[in-house]
């Protein structure tokens, strides 16, 4: 008989925040899968779990989702968790999941915090229509060419981010997005929870002025507005830029978003107007 993998939402930061349900299918799973099995054991501990754990991460996932697959058409009950949140979301366990369905081993799903959603419901920014991008590229020209092609996307945006790149990250949606509402939720549910509002140069600025950013982030970025009108020659717009410190091309890319026109098209009507 084929065992059931479970995929439980686990607290992302105050461990009161997992349901009957989880912790139930946490009691009574053979084993437990987990992303990081001393963080998993803080919760375990807590909630007095005693239940052989055993390593998925990125770094086993494809060795380790054949081992647990085999185990799941033994007959084995598994739950995966991730470190916090949901399993999957940005985190391990696809290829797990892929695998059990392929046996026909049953995969349920338990419902629980996620920090992305958990962000956007206190962010003040539009929930109806939201787009999750999980961890923005650390290479800079990634980073930007990823934040360009969702300029016309009209709906909240949600991405995680790490402490130690925030800051480029800011610059790089300012840079991408132009002056849009931003909210950085910082240690969501923790006792350090905050959240930092304004324009991506403003929030970012708050930033850096401590001397260090720590905890979790999630950053968000308000929808797309329609630009208001310019009649500033684009040379005087461009070279406004320039004298505030922005690099040449970036000012061309900057005054051509908010006009609606293209690069080439900025460009050209610079040579014109010289």
């Amino acid at each position: 008989m084929a065992g059931l993998l479970y995929l439980v939402a686990t607290p992302i930061g105050n461990l009161e925040d997992i349901t009957y349900r989880a912790v139930r299918v946490l009691r009574e799973a053979d084993l437990i899968a987990c992303e990081d099995t001393r963080q998993t054991k803080k919760l375990l501990d807590h909630y007095d779990i005693r239940k052989p754990t055993i390593s998925y991460h990125e770094h086993n996932e494809a060795e380790r989702s054949v081992e647990l697959a085999s185990r799941l058409a033994a007959g084995t009950v598994i739950a995966l968790v991730s470190d916090a949140g949901m399993p999957l979301v940005s985190d391990p366990g696809y290829r797990l999941v892929r695998a059990a369905i392929e046996l026909e081993v049953p995969v349920q799903a338990i419902p629980g915090p996620s920090a992305a959603l958990t962000a956007l419901a206190a962010s003040g920014l539009p929930t109806d229509s939201f787009r999750f991008g999980g961890f923005l590229p650390s290479k800079p020209g990634q980073r930007a060419k990823a934040l360009e092609a969702l300029a016309e996307e009209d709906a909240t945006l949600i991405f995680y981010e790490a402490p130690h790149r925030i800051l480029d990250a800011l610059e790089a949606v300012e840079l991408a997005l132009g002056p849009r509402p931003v909210v950085v939720a910082r240690e969501l549910t923790k006792i350090h929870e905050e959240f930092v509002r304004g324009t991506a140069a403003e929030v970012r600025a708050q930033l850096a002025a401590r001397d260090m950013v720590r905890g979790e982030i999630t950053l968000l970025i308000g929808k797309a507005t329609a630009p208001l009108p310019d009649d500033t020659p684009i040379e005087e717009a461009v070279e406004r830029l320039i004298s505030g410190g922005t690099a040449r091309m970036d000012a061309i890319k900057q005054v051509a978003r908010k006009r609606g026109l293209s690069k080439r098209e900025v460009y050209d009507q610079l040579l014109r107007e010289k």
